[in-house]
């Protein structure tokens, strides 16, 4: 990410590097239950609504099954 704003927080409120605001606060998931494919319709359509070029919705398709969160 790039604007560290937009980093999610850890429990004790310092920043997690791994994962974004949106998907992570206070030392937890805020929706724990999604799958990564929900996940990825879910941010794409953000992606969409905010204008972002289709190539970057395809790298987060990429990016996003990589994530700690889904290699457990």
């Amino acid at each position: 990410m790039e604007d560290p704003r937009d980093l999610g927080t850890n429990a004790d409120g310092s920043r997690n590097e791994d994962y974004c605001r949106f998907c992570f606060q206070d030392g937890r998931f805020t929706d724990p239950d999604i799958t990564v494919a929900r996940m990825i319709e879910k941010c794409a359509g953000i992606m969409e609504e905010m204008g972002a070029p289709h190539e970057k919705i395809e790298q987060m398709r990429i990016f996003l099954p990589g994530l700690k969160r889904w290699s457990r």
